[in-house]
C-alpha cells in the first residue's frame, strides 16, 4: 500500500434517490463466472480474457440505444482465436458477438454472453495493385484506409460519417454506405473477395482459385444447400424480380438476397451474403477492395431553401447534373449544429422550417471541374433560396476550410443532436430509403408522424439517394416513454412500407430495432429464406441471435438503455465513439467512452451496492490514471466533449487539502526543483540505467506511482545552464525557453546543437531576432500541475508566468514565443481559469505563439535552404492539433527534406508531459502502430517540436527524435557553414 494512493471513495458518487433502472445487479458484482473464465484462460491465455465487472460494463454499451451486459469478453489476436471461441461456444451451447469499433447505431455489436474484440490486434492493410485493390484487415479504420490511398489517388467507396473510427470489417458487415456510396459505391459492389471464418471454425478466402472445390469438402451442406436456395429463388420470377427492385433502392434489412441471382457458384454466394450479414454467418478475417478514383477538385455549396419540401424538390435536379453529393439538413439539424465548432453561431437563429442542401460536385481534373461549375450554376439559377442569417451565402465555392466545416456540420449531425437531447434521455437513430422521386413527401410525412407522437425529431440524410435518417429522444427508463416510442415504430414502419415501398434500413443494417418488421417489408416468403440461410450457416444458433432475425415482436423494445446524469462536462455524451481511435489508453486500460460508461454505471448504482465498490476500485488506475489528459477525445468529438479535462477534475478531487498546498509550496519553489532535476540529470549520465530503474521502482511504492516518474534508458542528460546570449533592445519577439528544455538536452546531449541555440540562430539568420530573459527559472506554463489537477499549485504557476511574460513582453508589445507545443497551448488557453482578473486582463493582451508558427510565418520565408536531409519522419503532438500546428510542422519539415511522412497511426504518444514516466505502458501502447510505421524504414530525420513527445517516441521506437528548428537550423546554414 503506497503511502499517498488515491482513495477509491473520494469519486464516490453522491447519494442518488434509489436504484436505476438497468443498473447492474449485484449478483454480477464479481464479473465473469468462474468456471466460464477457466475454460477460456485454459483455452487462449489469461491475458486475452477479460473478466472484471468494470471490463463487462465498458464493453456493454456502443452508438445504439441498446445496452447488453456479456458474461465475458475475449480480446482475440488471430483467426486461430477467433476459431477457438467458436469450437468452445459449439460445444458448450454457448453465444458469440464480434465487436469492432462499436459504432454500430442498433445494438449489432452486442451481446449477453461471449464478445470478442476484433479491434485491439486487427488493424493493418496492404496496397495492391498500384492502388487499384487494397487487402484490409478488419480492425483497420476506412480514415486510416484512405489516407494510405490518398498516396495513390484512391479511397475506399463506403464513406460513413464515421469513417474517422468505424473498422472495415464493421462497414462490411453493416453495408454502411454513407455520403456519395449509394449502390453503386458499397461494400457489395466493391469487395472483391473475403477470407470469412464460419461457425463450424471452417476458413474461406474467396479469393482463393480452389475455394469452391475446398469448401466442398469442408463444407458439402453449406454449398449444396446454397445451391439448393440459388434454384428456388431462380424457379420464382415474382421474387426475382422483387429482389431486384428492393436492391435499385439502399437497402440493408436482412440478408442480401440478390446474393443468389448475382453469384454462380457457393463461394460467390457467401462473399455477397457476408455483407450486411451483421456477424450472423461468419467472421470477417480479412478483404480484399476494389478502391475508386480520388477525385481531387471539389465545388460545393450549402444551400438554404424555405421549406423541407422545397428543398427535397431540388434533388432531382442536382442529381442530374452530375452531383456526388447531395445532403439534405432539417431545420432542427441545422439549429443543433450551430454548437458544433467552426459552424457559423447565428445558425443557432434559423426559422423552423428553414432546410438546407450540401451539394458537391467532384471531378478528377480542371475540365472536368469547369464542367461541373457550369451544371451548378444552371441548377442553382432556377432555384428559390432564403437568406435567413449573415452566414447564408448560398453560393458554390472551393476554398477547402469552408468545405471542410461544411462537411464537419453534416458529419457532426447524430453527435450534435444527441448533445441538445433532454438530459437522461436515450438517443434512437433511424435511417430508411425511399425513392428519390419520392423524398420530399416522405420528409413531410416523417415530420407529420413525429409530431402526432410527440416527437420533434431532427431528419438529415443522403437526399440524392433518397437515404433520410432521423433522431428520436425519449426516457427509456420511462413505460409510458417507451409505449410512445413504439406506437410511433409501428406506424413509421406502416408508413414506409405501405405508402412509399420503401427501404426500413437503408445502410445502417437491420439491427435489434427492426430485426420485428423485417417480415412487413420483404413478406413472408423472402422473410423464410433468410431463416433457412442463417440455419444453413449457423445451425447452432451461436453467432449474434437476434440481431438480423427475431420472432419476439418486441425485441426492439428489450435492453433499451438509461441515461442517469453524471458530470456536466461529459453528460452530452452520447456514445458513439468516436474519441476512441485518438485515446492513447485504447489498448491498455479505457477508452473516453468508456470511461463514461463507467461513470454512468457508478451513477444506477445504489450506495453501497457491491458492484459500486468494484467498479471504484479499478476507476482509478482504468481510467483516471491512465488517462493522458491530451484532450484529444475533445478534437475527435464532434461536440466537443472533453473526457481528459473531467479525469483532471476526478484527480484534483482525490486530492486533500494537505496535498494541494504541498503543490503549491513546489509551485512557489520550483526554480530549485528545476535546479535539483539538472543535477540529478547529470549525476545519472554516470550510473547504470539498471540501477536506477530499480531505485525509481522502489520508491514508487513508497510513495506513489502518480508522483514518483519511473526512469527510463531515453532520458537524455542535463541541458546546459548557459543560454545563448541575447539582445533585447533589437529584439522582435520574447523567445521563452519551456522548462523541458531548460532541463532536458537534445539526444545527442552536448554533440547536438541545443533548441536554444538553434532557435536563436536560426532567427538572427532571418533577420527577426529574439531575446532570451534571463529570469525564466522558477517558472513554467503549468502543465505540470494542470495535468495532475493540483489547482492551487496551478493558480500559482499560471499567474506567474502571465506576470512574467507581460513585463518581458513590454506589456503585449512584442509576441511571446515558446518553444514546446504542450507548454504554447498551456500559456496560450489552460492558464485561463486559473488567472486573477487582472492577471487575465494582460493576458488577453499578449500574442503567445509556439515556435512552430513563428517559424513558418516569421523565418522559413526569409530563410535560404542550402541543404536537405533525404526523409524525414514527423510526430504531430496532441498539442500541436489543438493550436492547428500540424500543418506548420510539415511545411517546415517540407523545408528541411526531400521526402517527409506522418505514419498513418501518428496520435497523442500518451507520454503527457511526465504521465510517460509515471506510467511508461502508456506509451508503449499508445505508440505500437505509429511505431510499427517508424521502424519499418530509415529516416534521416526523426522530428517533433515538443521535447516530452521526442522522449517518449524515442522510448517507443528507438530513433532520435528532435525538434524540427533544430533541423531546420541545419538545413538554411551559409553554404561556407553547412558542413
Amino acid at each position: 500500500m503506497t503511502l499517498l494512493a488515491p482513495k477509491p471513495e473520494d469519486l464516490r458518487p453522491e447519494e442518488t434517490e434509489g436504484p436505476a433502472q438497468g443498473r447492474v445487479p449485484d449478483n454480477r458484482a464479481a464479473g465473469t463466472p468462474e468456471s466460464l473464465r477457466r475454460d477460456l484462460s485454459r483455452i487462449l491465455g489469461d491475458s486475452k480474457v477479460l473478466h472484471t465487472i468494470a471490463d463487462l460494463v465498458k464493453y456493454a454499451s456502443d452508438a445504439s440505444p441498446y445496452r447488453f451486459v456479456p458474461q465475458v469478453v475475449v480480446i482475440a489476436e488471430d483467426v486461430a482465436d477467433v476459431s477457438a471461441v467458436l469450437e468452445y461456444a459449439h460445444e458448450n451451447q454457448r453465444q458469440v458477438v464480434f465487436r469492432a469499433a462499436g459504432t454500430s447505431l442498433n445494438g449489432q455489436a452486442q451481446g449477453e454472453d461471449i464478445l470478442v474484440d476484433v479491434r485491439r490486434h486487427w488493424a493493418g492493410m496492404a496496397v495492391l495493385n498500384g492502388g487499384a485493390r487494397a487487402r484490409i484487415k478488419p480492425g483497420t479504420t476506412i480514415g486510416r484506409t484512405n489516407a494510405t490511398l490518398s498516396h495513390y489517388r484512391r479511397l475506399m467507396g463506403p464513406d460513413p460519417a464515421s469513417s474517422s473510427v468505424c473498422c472495415v470489417g464493421g462497414v462490411v458487415a453493416n453495408n454502411a454506405s454513407g455520403m456519395t456510396a449509394g449502390v453503386t459505391r458499397n461494400s457489395y459492389k466493391l469487395l472483391s473477395s473475403v477470407t470469412l471464418v464460419l461457425p463450424s471454425g471452417t476458413v474461406v478466402d474467396t479469393a482463393d482459385p480452389q475455394v469452391d472445390e475446398k469448401l466442398l469438402r469442408a463444407e458439402p451442406e453449406l454449398c449444396a444447400g446454397l445451391l439448393d436456395l440459388k434454384h428456388e429463388i431462380e424457379q420464382n420470377q415474382e421474387l426475382v424480380s422483387r429482389i431486384r427492385s428492393k436492391y435499385q433502392l439502399k437497402n440493408t434489412s436482412g440478408y442480401r438476397l440478390d446474393s443468389f441471382l448475382d453469384g454462380g457458384t457457393p463461394a460467390a454466394i457467401l462473399r455477397g451474403l457476408t455483407v450486411g450479414s451483421e456477424g450472423t454467418l461468419g467472421f470477417i478475417a480479412e478483404t480484399v477492395f476494389d478502391t475508386v478514383p480520388l477525385d481531387r477538385y471539389k465545388h460545393t455549396a450549402m444551400l438554404f431553401f424555405p421549406t423541407l419540401r422545397d428543398a427535397g424538390a431540388a434533388v432531382p435536379p442536382f442529381a442530374e447534373a452530375g452531383a456526388r453529393a447531395i445532403e439534405i439538413m432539417d431545420g432542427n439539424t441545422l439549429r443543433a449544429c450551430a454548437s458544433v465548432e467552426g459552424v457559423p453561431s447565428d445558425w443557432a437563429d434559423l426559422p423552423q422550417d428553414v432546410t438546407a442542401l450540401l451539394v458537391e460536385f467532384r471531378a478528377p481534373d480542371e475540365d472536368a471541374q469547369r464542367r461541373n461549375v457550369a451544371a451548378a450554376h444552371r441548377v442553382l439559377a432556377e432555384l428559390d433560396l432564403v437568406t435567413p442569417v449573415d452566414s447564408v451565402t448560398n453560393e458554390f465555392i472551393n476554398d477547402a476550410s469552408v468545405i471542410s466545416t461544411y462537411w464537419h456540420a453534416r458529419e457532426a449531425f447524430m453527435t450534435a443532436v444527441g448533445k441538445a437531447r433532454p438530459t437522461g434521455t436515450t438517443l434512437i437513430t433511424e435511417d430508411f430509403a425511399v425513392s428519390p422521386s419520392q423524398l420530399a413527401d416522405a420528409c413531410v410525412a416523417l415530420k407529420d408522424l413525429q409530431r402526432k407522437h410527440g416527437f420533434d425529431a431532427a431528419v438529415a440524410g443522403h437526399a440524392a439517394h433518397g437515404n433520410l435518417h432521423f433522431l428520436l429522444a425519449f426516457d427509456a427508463a420511462n413505460p409510458r416513454d417507451v409505449v410512445r416510442y413504439a406506437e410511433f415504430m409501428n406506424e413509421f414502419c406502416d408508413m414506409v412500407v405501405r405508402r412509399f415501398d420503401g427501404s426500413l434500413k437503408a445502410e445502417h443494417a437491420t439491427g435489434r430495432n427492426m430485426t420485428p418488421f423485417l417480415q412487413m417489408e420483404w413478406g413472408p416468403d423472402a422473410t423464410d429464406l433468410m431463416w433457412r440461410i442463417k440455419q444453413l450457416f449457423d445451425p447452432a444458433g451461436v453467432l449474434a441471435p437476434g440481431v438480423v432475425l427475431n420472432r419476439d415482436p418486441n425485441a426492439h423494445l428489450r435492453g433499451l438503455k438509461s441515461i442517469p446524469s453524471i458530470e456536466a462536462i461529459a453528460d452530452p455524451c452520447i456514445e458513439c465513439g468516436f474519441c476512441e481511435a485518438v485515446c492513447p489508453s485504447r489498448d491498455l486500460t479505457t477508452t473516453p467512452r468508456q470511461r463514461i460508461v463507467l461513470r454512468r454505471e457508478m451513477l444506477r448504482q445504489p450506495i453501497g451496492s457491491t458492484v459500486l465498490e468494484s467498479l471504484l476500485d479499478s476507476y482509478g488506475y482504468d481510467a483516471v490514471d491512465t488517462c493522458a489528459g491530451d484532450s484529444t477525445c475533445k478534437i475527435a468529438c464532434p461536440v466537443g466533449i472533453d473526457t481528459g479535462a473531467m479525469m483532471k477534475g476526478f484527480r484534483h478531487q482525490r486530492h486533500s487539502a494537505r496535498e494541494e498546498r504541498s503543490a503549491a509550496r513546489v509551485a512557489k519553489s520550483y526554480s530549485a526543483i528545476e535546479s535539483a532535476v539538472r543535477v540529478a540529470l547529470g549525476a545519472a549520465d554516470h550510473l547504470p540505467d539498471r540501477l536506477l530503474e530499480d531505485v525509481t521502482q522502489l520508491i514508487r511504492k513508497v510513495v506513489s506511482p502518480d508522483l514518483m516518474p519511473e526512469w527510463l534508458p531515453e532520458i537524455p542528460g542535463p541541458a546546459s545552464r548557459r543560454l545563448p546570449q541575447t539582445d533585447r533592445t533589437t529584439a522582435t519577439a520574447v523567445y521563452y525557453v519551456a522548462c523541458v528544455n531548460r532541463i532536458f538536452a537534445g539526444p545527442d546531449g552536448e554533440a547536438q546543437l541545443s533548441l536554444p541555440k538553434a532557435m536563436v540562430a536560426l532567427s538572427n539568420r532571418a533577420g527577426r531576432p529574439v531575446w532570451i530573459p534571463s529570469d525564466m527559472g522558477g517558472s513554467c506554463c503549468a502543465t505540470i500541475w494542470h495535468s495532475k489537477g493540483y489547482d492551487e499549485g496551478n493558480r500559482v504557476m499560471a499567474n506567474r508566468i502571465v506576470e512574467k511574460a507581460w513585463e518581458w513582453t513590454d506589456e503585449g508589445r512584442l509576441p511571446f514565443i515558446l518553444d514546446a507545443s504542450s507548454c504554447t497551448l498551456g500559456v496560450k488557453e489552460e492558464v485561463k481559469p486559473y488567472l486573477t482578473p487582472k492577471n487575465r486582463r494582460k493576458h488577453e493582451q499578449l500574442e503567445v505563439l509556439d515556435s512552430l508558427r513563428w517559424a513558418t510565418t516569421e523565418l522559413l520565408p526569409n530563410l535560404e535552404i542550402t541543404q536537405k536531409s533525404a526523409s524525414a519522419v514527423l510526430h504531430p503532438s496532441c498539442s500541436m492539433r489543438h493550436l492547428g500546428d500540424v500543418e506548420d510542422l510539415q511545411r517546415l519539415a517540407a523545408a528541411c527534406a526531400e521526402d517527409v511522412q506522418v505514419p498513418v497511426y501518428a496520435e497523442c504518444c500518451g507520454f503527457a508531459g511526465d504521465r510517460g514516466m509515471l506510467h511508461k505502458e502508456l506509451t508503449e501502447t499508445a505508440t505500437v502502430h505509429e511505431a510499427e510505421e517508424v521502424r519499418s524504414r530509415e529516416f534521416s530525420a526523426h522530428l517533433s517540436a515538443n521535447r516530452t513527445c521526442e522522449i517518449g517516441m524515442q522510448h517507443a521506437t528507438g530513433r532520435p527524435y528532435y525538434s524540427v528548428l533544430i533541423e531546420l537550423e541545419r538545413a538554411s546554414r551559409p553554404r561556407r557553414d553547412a558542413s
